[in-house]
């Protein structure tokens, strides 16, 4: 695929791949379904507010590319985490701006495993980052710390439904860098959080909140706050766009498509 070009197989491919993420915590076992031909590397677990750990997503890889999965907000405990919009300075890479503290907080008790496992695949892949919701903010932070720390210097981001992450100058190094497709219902609310500006309740200081550029608008209304929201909704809108690969992709691969 072309540096920044939307590619909408991708697209379809990656949104099924953030609801297996879903999957692999609501299961009892903790299973989750892989396409044909993609391998697991890892699962990894994350933290959020109460400090429990808990799976928070995958690395899965195929004969041409490696996968990095993000979950999103699945627990009281992360609701916790996603209201904490104070701020913080990014510190995996420089002039990168701050972000929100909350999700930077849930990215780095995830952060060892991860960049672990990305040390052991090779580099001549490319790395594909993806996550809906929450798991689209910390699919940013990951990006931003992967291209710097991790051998994998352009990864390439597809977002669901992600909330704004940091300030201007977090959004304007993001942007500057890489191959970025951030996908947003206009009806969804959650990508309209946390506002522009964004007081505390606590301290009374005032944050800035920017989105990353190169958004893809995919209007769906499905009735309510939380269909408008989910991944599945996302996916079969998505579907639509290409609906032979869609319906190949899903009889292929039983399990796999929300």
């Amino acid at each position: 695929m072309s540096k920044n070009v939307f590619d909408i197989q991708t697209a379809i491919l990656l949104s099924a791949l953030c609801s297996q993420s879903y999957q692999q915590f609501e299961s009892a076992d903790g299973t989750f379904v892989l396409p044909r031909r993609y391998q697991l590397v890892t699962e990894f677990e994350a933290a959020s507010f109460t400090g429990r750990k808990e799976p928070f997503g995958f690395i899965a890889e195929s004969a041409d590319r490696i996968v990095l999965v993000f979950r999103g907000t699945n627990t009281k405990s992360d609701w916790i985490s996603d209201a904490i919009a104070r701020q913080s300075a990014f510190p995996y890479a420089k002039n990168s701006g701050s972000v929100h503290q909350g999700f930077l907080g849930i990215y780095e008790s995830a952060r060892p495993t991860v960049m672990s496992a990305l040390q052991s695949l090779p580099r001549h892949k490319p790395l594909y980052i993806t996550g809906h919701s929450l798991g689209g903010a910390l699919a940013h932070l990951c990006a931003v710390d992967t291209a710097v720390n991790s051998g994998f210097s352009d990864p390439i981001v597809y977002t669901y439904a992600s909330p704004r992450v940091g300030n201007a100058e977090f959004s304007g190094a993001f942007n500057q860098i890489f191959d970025r497709h951030r996908i947003h219902n206009p009806f969804d609310l959650v990508p309209q959080l946390p506002p522009i500006l964004y007081k505390s309740p606590k301290t009374g200081q005032t944050y800035t909140y920017l989105h990353t550029k190169k958004s893809h608008e995919l209007p769906f209304q499905k009735g309510s706050v939380a269909a408008n929201h989910e991944i599945a909704n996302y996916f079969t809108e998505l579907a639509l766009q290409d609906p032979t690969y869609a319906r190949l992709l899903c009889t292929s691969n039983p399990g796999l498509c929300p």
